[in-house]
């Protein structure tokens, strides 16, 4: 076969991640990797996307099209068999003369032809285009495959974020929805000492206010609490109308813990790496394509059956027929078509493997960012945790000195809305940390080989 045989672009991938403490060899993340987080609604949720997620069924059917496409390629290699079976019936002149003898033939005729062959075509492949055309199909087949598997990954770690992200809205409307009951009774209490003369008119104001600005909030939440619930319908393949996810506020679990391995390990555990050399592949094939136009193309053209005046003695063996022809055909002259076609397969070849060798730079950037996101964040929700208790002690403190006259009103408020503000963090830090994992996890292929 004409054109080059592929090699693997050369790439030096770095010895380790500089996020992760040991660099060595990892076990592969398992193919159901959302069973670490032993969530059963999120398995169900999960199990819904992947049968009926709209996106997913569009990248099914490009594999089916693609493979089906690899054999139609296959099948040149092969003889292309056809019968075409006919009857043709004609008449003669009786005004004619005849073609042998020259004279007046005195009636006509009428003549009857039953043909029954079998064709054959046939391209020798002798300089490996028709081959190299199969291998080309094939890994474009592969490519569809490896995309398919990027596309199933990308909706399941997408359901998972949605689905800890709802948890997490739940978990702000519950805080809010206490801290507006609580605002709640302060303002009925301030109502009755203000209308005593015990407090000032300034107090009942801001605690008015506060009261105000907690249930905007709480609404606002609840908002986008419905958005992120109709978004996870679309990827679930649901109509957002009749879909529901009840609420459940986000318990703070432990993060599964999934080691990264080594970098060079990404080329083989990430499809949409793998789906960029395979494209490296039909190119380079692709290549071999171009090359096998310069030369002679040798096709060998057959028939036989069996030809009759009529139908009884239409199978007999003396009404057999046959032919064979051969020849090649031999490129002289296009004006530069065939050098031009190999330049711009050649470019395209360029093109995919700048693009493979891009696609293996985001997957270290894409492991690098989650390994530092879940050190990061783990050490921001220790920290948001401690915020919050030393803002239940701010609140008790601030409340115990106003009740005695030490302090004015707005202590009591800041110390509130600090307690406030630090809980939402540590809710919204919690879920993060929890994307971050999935991130990670997406990072590393979620479990996907090369079949």
């Amino acid at each position: 076969m004409v054109g080059p045989n592929y090699v693997r672009p050369p790439m030096a991938p770095p010895d380790g991640f500089k996020s992760q403490k040991v660099s060595e060899p990892a076990p592969l993340v398992a193919p159901d990797w959302w069973r670490l987080y032993a969530d059963p609604n999120l398995d169900h949720l999960i199990a819904t996307a992947t049968a009926s997620n709209q996106t997913l069924k569009v990248a099914v059917a490009r594999v089916d099209e693609a493979r089906a496409l690899a054999r139609i390629a296959g099948s040149h290699l092969a003889p292309t068999i056809s019968v075409s079976p006919s009857f043709s019936r004609t008449r003669y002149s009786g005004s004619r003369d005849s073609a042998t003898a020259g004279q007046r033939v005195p009636n006509g005729a009428a003549v009857n032809d039953w043909l029954v062959p079998v064709d054959l075509t046939y391209e020798v492949d002798v300089w490996g285009r028709v081959r190299r055309g199969l291998e080309s199909a094939r890994a474009q087949a592969l490519a569809s495959a490896a995309d398919a598997a990027a596309v199933r990954l990308t909706v399941q770690t997408d359901v998972a974020q949605y689905y800890y992200t709802l948890r997490s809205l739940d978990s702000q409307v519950e805080i809010l929805a206490q801290t507006v009951a609580a605002y709640q009774e302060q303002v009925r209490v301030l109502s009755v000492q203000h209308r005593t003369g015990l407090v000032s008119p300034v107090a009942l104001y801001q605690a008015q206010a506060q009261l105000e600005a907690a249930s905007a909030q709480q609404r606002d939440v609840q908002r986008g609490r419905a958005d992120q619930e109709h978004a996870l319908a679309i990827l679930c393949g649901q109509p957002a109308p009749s879909f529901t996810v009840a609420a459940a506020p986000l318990v703070e679990t432990p993060v599964p813990e999934v080691p990264a391995g080594l970098p060079q390990a990404l080329l083989a555990r990430r499809p949409d790496v793998a789906s960029a050399e395979q494209m490296v592949v039909a190119t380079n094939a692709q290549i071999g394509v171009a090359t096998a136009d310069f030369f002679p193309r040798l096709a060998l053209t057959g028939s036989a059956g069996f030809e009759s005046a009529s139908v009884q003695d239409l199978f007999n063996w003396q009404s057999r027929v046959a032919s064979m022809v051969g020849g090649f055909t031999q490129p002289v002259f296009q004006r530069g078509r065939l050098k031009a076609n190999l330049a711009a397969t050649k470019a395209r070849h360029r093109q995919a493997v700048a693009t493979f060798v891009n696609q293996v730079l985001i997957a270290y950037g894409d492991v690098e960012d989650a390994l530092t996101d879940r050190q990061a964040l783990a050490v921001m929700v220790d920290h948001q945790r401690e915020a919050v208790v030393a803002s239940r002690d701010y609140l008790r403190v601030a409340q115990v000195q106003y009740k005695n006259g030490l302090v004015d009103y707005l202590v009591v408020v800041d110390a509130e809305r600090t307690l406030l503000g630090n809980q939402l963090s540590l809710t919204q830090a919690v879920n993060l940390q929890l994307i971050a994992s999935i991130r990670l996890i997406k990072a590393l292929g979620g479990g996907w080989e090369a079949a």
